[in-house]
């Protein structure tokens, strides 16, 4: 999946200033309705093969959720 296929759903308005887009951030993919998420590896317990875990602030994914309007 490219990132030009991703709508960029935090980080735009009154979030965390990230110059190289290198900060925690949620991503939605309209063609697979799916969300993607952009944050720190998160080593608390293994994930199974195929899956990673990722922890990103409660911030980020409320403003998503403001962006979705749900």
């Amino acid at each position: 999946m490219a990132r030009q296929e991703l709508t960029r759903l935090t980080g735009k308005s009154g979030g965390p200033q990230c110059d190289d887009d290198d900060c925690p951030n949620v991503y939605r993919h309209e063609g697979r309705s799916s969300i993607v998420i952009q944050g720190d590896v998160y080593r608390g317990f293994a994930a199974p093969d195929g899956e990673a875990l990722v922890e990103i602030p409660e911030s980020v994914l409320k403003e998503a959720v403001r962006a979705l309007g749900w």
